[in-house]
Order: structure tokens, then C-alpha cells, then sequence
């Protein structure tokens, strides 16, 4: 039995697309195939992206919420899940029970089975369309988002056959009429249903609906007109783009069917946790320690940056937990001019080993503090020189 999205992502059924997005992120994080050493990874990482899709589809969670986990596979694999040009979930695809505003419904499923989505389909099939857009994921350090970079990855991706140029035959194959829908492009069949006998027609499998074959198929894609091969693209990484962003490159999709334009390929950004900083929007959060008496008496104290460090000036009297923001030293702005703000939050630290000196200038601070006694300028100096 297959898993349940809603528990692949270990979301609660009720959660917001920003929960989702946010689960969605954390796992592929941890089972990309590029970052994880589990045998499995990519059959994690690959369950983990499809209940996404599903999930932040409103159309499609819907569905999945009314038919249940199998029920929802099975109708996906019939064509019956999902809106749009491509889906049969909306009166487009002439679905009488339909839902209103293009959703999907639970009769789909059961017209489906029945019509086979619609004779609408087999009429338009040699129609140009666009090919399907592809997804991969880059994984970046804080450093390259906050300066940009230039990224170079391989996909594999299918590409138009270059034997057949996408034909799926010999150039000089012999053309013949399908003799499954004799040149018709279409097959009707009858059968017994509970609403009585009903006849479907539907496009042809065997000539895809043009009512033609040939005696001989591609011997490099089998027929198919695409072969699948590897593609090294070059991607422009903007600097101040965030995790979970997506960045789109038109046209490096799948190849497109009957001269239609290739798909998009979509790339989901992760950017790795920083030992130093962590962020929020455009602004990074560090924790910087500082000893007793830089706390008691204030000074200069050097803290880093994403590029290198700088100065920041800590009051006398300063508190643990105390947060103090340098302006200008977070993150760019992602397309815009300026960055935002660097808050760091200061922890006094406890010496655990004092020499004598040290000790004895403590001893005699604790001793000052506890009786009203005359503490001068020169006292605190003593403290001071002895750490």
C-alpha cells in the first residue's frame, strides 16, 4: 500500500500551503539524491516532491481528499486527475458533472471510466502542444546567494530523437493504414455498465490517432521519437534568492509534440544551514560570545560577516541576551539595490578557570557588591587588567 502524501510530508490534513511548502523543503533537503547518502534517497526525494505537487494544487487536493490515496493514484493513471488544458477535471474537456469554476469532482472519476475523458481528445490530438516542463533542484551555500553565482549542472532530460528527427520511423519507412481503426484514428467499443450499454470511442492506441503506421520503427527510440539524454545547463543565480525560491528556464523542458514549443525547466533552490548566521527574509541573526569583563566595561569586539568581519561596539553594563543590529551587513536584496541588517545577539561567558590574580579580584568584587563599601575607578581597573 502506497504512503500517504499527507504523512510523506508529516503535515496534518488540515495544513496551509505554507506548512506544506515549509515540510516540503525541510525533506527534500534531507533525501536529494545530490546531498543524501541513504540507498533510497531518490525514491524518497521523488515521493516527496509528488505529494507536494499534489498537495499545493487546490484542484488536486481536493480530489485527493474526496477518492482517498489509491483511489487518487488510479485516476491519474487513467488521465483523470488534474485541470487545465491537459486534465479532465473541468467542463473544458466536455464533462458534464464537472465541478464549478474548472474543479474537479468525484463523478470524474466514474465519466472517465466510461467516456474515456471525452471524444474532444482525438480530434485535437495532432494539434501543436508544449512539452511538459521538467523540475531539478540546486543546492547552494549562504556565501554564493549573497554574492550570486554562476551554477553548471547535468540533468537527464528527453530530447527529440536526432536518428527519426522525432518521427519515430525511417524516413524512407513505407506508410500503411493502421489496420487497428482502419485509417479511422479512432476505436469504438461497446459494453455493458450499470447505466446500461454504453459505446466508447476513443483515439486509437496503436496510431495515436492519425490512421497511419509504418512497417518500420526507429531502431535508436523504438518508435517513440524521443530518446532520453543527459543535458549540462549553466543557471544564473541571482543574489538574495531565498530557499524554496524557484527559478525558471524557458524553453529546456521536455520536447514538444506535433511542432509545439519544448516545456520549462523549473529549478527549486535549497540553501544549506550557515554554522554562523541564520536567516530570516534578508536579514542574518549571529551569536557572538564576549567575556565577563568586556560585558562589565564595554569595548570594541570583532564579529564576522558573510564576507569578513567587522566592528561592533558593546556598552559597559551590556547583558546576556542583549541584541545589538549593524546596519547594511545582511543579506542583499534579491533584484534590488541595498541589503538588510545584521542583528547579533551577544552571550557573556562564565570563565571556567581563573588564575589567582583573577580569582582574587572576583572574590573581592563579590565582596564589594555585597557591603556598602567605597568602590573606586581604580578598583574596577584592577578587575579589568587581571583578565
Amino acid at each position: 500500500m502506497s504512503e500517504d502524501f499527507y504523512d510523506v510530508l508529516g503535515v496534518s490534513r488540515d495544513a496551509s500551503e505554507d506548512e506544506i511548502n515549509r515540510a516540503y523543503r525541510k525533506k527534500a533537503a534531507e533525501y536529494h539524491p545530490d546531498v543524501s547518502d541513504e540507498p533510497d534517497a531518490e525514491e524518497k526525494f521523488k515521493k516527496v516532491k509528488k505529494a507536494k505537487e499534489v498537495l499545493t494544487d487546490d484542484e488536486k487536493r481536493q480530489m485527493y481528499d474526496q477518492l482517498g490515496h489509491e483511489r487518487f493514484e488510479q485516476a491519474e493513471k487513467r488521465g483523470g486527475v488534474g485541470g487545465g488544458a491537459g486534465g479532465a477535471g473541468g467542463r473544458r474537456q466536455g464533462n458534464p458533472f464537472g465541478g464549478m469554476g474548472g474543479q474537479g469532482s468525484p463523478f470524474d472519476d466514474i465519466f472517465n471510466q466510461f467516456f474515456g475523458g471525452g471524444q474532444g481528445q482525438g480530434r485535437q490530438r495532432n494539434r501543436p502542444r508544449q512539452g511538459q516542463n521538467l523540475r531539478t533542484q540546486v543546492t547552494l551555500d549562504l556565501e554564493e546567494v549573497y554574492r550570486g553565482v554562476e551554477k553548471q549542472f547535468t540533468i537527464t532530460r528527453p530530447e527529440e530523437c536526432s536518428e527519426c528527427n522525432g518521427r519515430g520511423h525511417p524516413r524512407d519507412a513505407d506508410v500503411q493504414t493502421c489496420p487497428e481503426c482502419n485509417g479511422q484514428g479512432q476505436t469504438t467499443t461497446v459494453r455493458d455498465t450499470p447505466l446500461g450499454r454504453v459505446q466508447q470511442t476513443q483515439t486509437c492506441p496503436r496510431c495515436e490517432g492519425s490512421g497511419e503506421t509504418y512497417t518500420e520503427t526507429c531502431s535508436v527510440c523504438g518508435g517513440d521519437g524521443v530518446t532520453r539524454e543527459e543535458a549540462t545547463l549553466t543557471v544564473d543565480i541571482p543574489a538574495g534568492i531565498r530557499d524554496g525560491q524557484t527559478l525558471r528556464m524557458e524553453g529546456e523542458g521536455a520536447p514538444g509534440e506535433n511542432g509545439g514549443p519544448n516545456g520549462d525547466l523549473l529549478i527549486d533552490v535549497a540553501v544549506r544551514e550557515h554554522d554562523d548566521f541564520e536567516r530570516d527574509g534578508d536579514h542574518l541573526y549571529h551569536r557572538h560570545a564576549i567575556s565577563f569583563p568586556r560585558a562589565v566595561f564595554g569595548g570594541t569586539v570583532e564579529v564576522p560577516t558573510v564576507e569578513g568581519t567587522t566592528d561592533l561596539d558593546v556598552p559597559s553594563g551590556t547583558q546576556s541576551g542583549e541584541e545589538f543590529r549593524i546596519r547594511g551587513e545582511g543579506m542583499p536584496h534579491l533584484r534590488g539595490r541595498g541589503h538588510g541588517d545584521l542583528y547579533v545577539q551577544v552571550q557573556v561567558v562564565t570563565p571556567e578557570s581563573l588564575n589567582d590574580e583573577q580569582r582574587e579580584a572576583l572574590e573581592a568584587f563579590a565582596e564589594a557588591g555585597g557591603e556598602d563599601v567605597d568602590v573606586n575607578e581604580g578598583f574596577f581597573e584592577k578587575i579589568k587588567n587581571s583578565f
